[in-house]
């Protein structure tokens, strides 16, 4: 009969409740976590996958970048690992996105990175752990990791134009060779307490802005131009012509750098690395070598001691 409820499958039987999975347990525990990550962010969307396709396949003839809004970075890095994790948010490291697995055991350090990624709004995505082993290359990330965003360069001829443009008379440092991420921090914040217009780095053979260099920097790395070259001894040879004096730092060099009679004017510091110091064409391309002083029991300072060195005589001479 029409109506009758009696009639088996007329009634829609409910359940006891909603089944609790695996991962209902932990997101309770991810509350307030943050803006919610884009698409393309999300390892198990499609968005994902497809950004991945498109950054794996080489740039064809119609796929050209903008010239003079500064060369990417090899792609973005990781952190991984609870402690690491846990010293980069409190650095202000910039961050993308954050990444939890499912289970993941809660201890201090967890329970330390949820609330500071929720205090700082950093996107944060729970996963499984097999997503979090082949997002790091298998990295040990105890159940967490940050994906850093691409750091963008400034290119060479921008930052020329911004130092020439700047108040003051221009300070650039360029540095050689130098492939310890922890050096070029800290020569970034040496320049920046300093006052220098900014960094120039090579793209080939030198350390990047990855995160530890971000945290060496104390922050600096977010207020200066950091330009990454192609070719570091064209870029510089650009810097001559437009009038800077070019002073490369060796500790066989006859002028000590707390005499440095072309401390005034524009300038720009060359430095290369502890064990090679400068290559023979940057080297050549100097218009003065200057030394740095030190005990004959002392082989040689690191690129970051001796660039702070440098930069504070050179702001002494000039006043």
């Amino acid at each position: 009969m029409v109506g009758n409820s009696q009639r088996k499958g007329a009634i829609r039987r409910k359940g006891k409740g909603n089944t609790a999975g695996s991962g209902g347990r932990v997101r309770r525990g991810l509350e307030g976590r943050g803006p919610t990550p884009k698409a393309e962010d999300r390892p198990y969307h499609k968005s994902y996958r497809s950004a991945a396709s498109a950054e794996s396949r080489p740039l064809s003839a119609g796929r050209t970048g903008a010239p003079r809004t500064g060369r990417p970075g090899s792609g973005p890095e990781w952190v991984a690992g609870r402690n690491p994790v846990l010293e980069a948010i409190q650095a202000g490291i910039p961050i993308k996105t954050a990444y939890v697995s499912e289970g993941a055991e809660r201890d201090d350090r967890l329970r330390d990175i949820l609330k500071l990624a929720a205090d700082t709004r950093t996107p944060l995505l729970e996963v499984t752990r097999d997503q979090l082993d082949k997002m790091t290359g298998g990295a040990i990330h105890q159940g967490v990791a940050l994906q850093l965003p691409e750091f963008t360069y400034a290119h060479p001829d921008d930052l020329l134009a911004a130092a020439i443009e700047a108040d003051g008379e221009p300070l650039v440092v360029a540095l050689d060779s130098i492939t310890d991420p922890r050096n070029l921090g800290a020569v970034v914040r040496s320049a920046a307490a300093f006052g220098a217009n900014g960094v120039l780095i090579p793209e080939r053979r030198s350390a990047g802005m990855t995160a530890a260099a971000w945290k060496t920097s104390a922050g600096a790395a977010a207020r200066l131009p950091i330009a990454r070259a192609t070719n570091l001894n064209r870029s510089l040879r650009a810097f001559k012509a437009a009038g800077f004096t070019l002073v490369g730092l060796d500790g066989e060099a006859d002028v000590d750098i707390a005499d440095l009679p072309q401390a005034s004017g524009p300038l720009v510091l060359v430095v290369g690395s502890e064990g090679d110091g400068l290559s023979r064409l940057v080297r050549e391309a100097c218009d003065v070598m200057a030394s740095i002083p030190i005990a004959k029991s002392v082989e040689s300072l690191n690129a970051g001691v001796a660039t702070g060195i440098a930069l504070y005589e050179i702001s002494r001479h000039r006043g």
